[in-house]
């Protein structure tokens, strides 16, 4: 079995995407993050998901950038509510955290070439997605060369780095009917901005739109409870 870094957010990609790794073969190491999120609830599920799935490790690692801010998510900006599809799309939206997952990916590579991997799992998605830049398949792409150039692993090993995203041309749907087979448990998952103080989903924001439209077109049921 190879070590893989799994980015483990605590929402259902992330733990689809783990579930994913491990019916490949992988020994998974959890990596998440506290940023400086409004919506840190977002850890304790990530915990949960790690336990339940027995990964090897699990490091939450601290990194602030609520000091830049710049995002509905790290600053004070209200978090959109009650948008369409269409709005969902036509732009990057304010909750977009400038370069997160280039921060996040950057950590989970130097991760890897300490515990001897060369596989990096991501749960980005660009089709069902709130417009983010860093979640597109050519940034991926991008990112996995750079990897392969920066790392001593990439220059001395035989094999080089791979950034796995198993969920890039899935819809939401598709996401969770994946996950479903594969016995995620989605009541371990998180996936609002704007959670009332005790971690509920508010319903609104564009993460719980997106995933209750998912559901939905599943054709299952969120066993998520929601403020409304």
């Amino acid at each position: 079995m190879k070590n893989a870094v799994i980015l483990l957010s605590g929402g259902l990609d992330s733990a689809t995407c783990l579930a994913i790794a491990k019916k490949k073969g992988f020994t998974p190491f959890a990596l998440s993050f506290r940023y400086g999120q409004r919506h840190e609830f977002e850890l304790d599920s990530a915990r949960k998901v790690a336990k339940a799935y027995n990964v090897n490790d699990h490091v939450i690692s601290n990194i602030d950038l609520r000091a830049f801010g710049g995002s509905a998510l790290t600053d004070e900006i209200d978090v959109p509510k009650d948008r369409d599809d269409d709005a969902i799309s036509d732009e990057i939206p304010v909750t977009y955290v400038p370069a997160r997952n280039t921060i996040f990916l950057s950590f989970a590579l130097a991760y890897a070439e300490v515990i001897d991997a060369k596989d990096i799992f991501i749960g980005v998605n660009a089709l069902d997605y709130s417009g983010y830049p860093d979640c597109r398949p050519e940034y991926i792409e991008s990112f996995q060369t750079m990897a392969n150039l920066a790392t001593k692993s990439g220059v001395e090993g035989n094999n080089g780095m791979t950034i796995h995203t198993p969920l890039i041309q899935m819809t939401k749907a598709e996401i969770i009917k994946t996950g479903t087979q594969l016995g995620v448990d989605y009541g371990l998952t998180h996936s609002c901005y704007d959670p009332c103080d005790d971690g509920t989903s508010c319903g609104h924001c564009d993460a719980c739109h997106l995933r209750l439209k998912g559901f939905d077109m599943a054709g299952l049921a969120d066993p998520l409870p929601y403020a409304d």
